[in-house]
């Protein structure tokens, strides 16, 4: 299937879906959209669940801080289909939340964590959201923002 042809069949989930041009060399073929953090959760069951697409490979989730905003990446690949794509969703800086896909794709619960303790983004309905890496103490103190600032460290980005 071409991207043309899976961009329509996204298009039918997801009316309000945009899709981005050029994008990263690395990831080129790579469809890369943005959607809504509201639709991310019936989306997401869509694209795991949907015979006609079935990603049901989640490789790479991960955050941007943009310093004004927030964006969550997650990276998807059919197996079956052998194709990929790159979903973004973009969250306030001051309250970021979107739901957890980990009950999609059981990959998807370490990787939040992360995201959560790192960027504090607070997963809605994840099972197990606490710190991953960190030791205690390093509760909501965020150091991949940035404007983080460690002043033992004299960390300033």
């Amino acid at each position: 299937m071409g991207n043309e042809e899976l961009k329509a069949k996204i298009v039918e989930l997801l009316p309000s879906v945009t899709f981005e041009e050029g994008g990263d060399p690395i990831a080129i073929g790579w469809l890369n959209m943005n959607i809504e953090p509201k639709d991310w959760l019936p989306f997401a069951t869509q694209l795991r669940n949907g015979d006609s697409l079935f990603f049901n490979y989640l490789f790479c989730l991960t955050c941007i801080d943009w310093k004004t905003h927030l964006t969550m990446v997650y990276h998807l690949s059919s197996t079956k289909y052998r194709h990929t794509i790159v979903v973004k969703s973009k969250l306030d800086r001051n309250n970021p939340e979107i739901e957890t896909v980990s009950n999609i794709w059981r990959t998807a619960e370490l990787h939040e964590r992360e995201v959560y303790e790192m960027f504090g983004v607070n997963f809605l309905n994840h099972p197990d959201l606490r710190l991953l890496i960190l030791p205690d103490g390093w509760e909501g103190k965020k150091p991949m923002l940035k404007d983080f600032e460690d002043a033992v460290n004299m960390i300033r980005l």
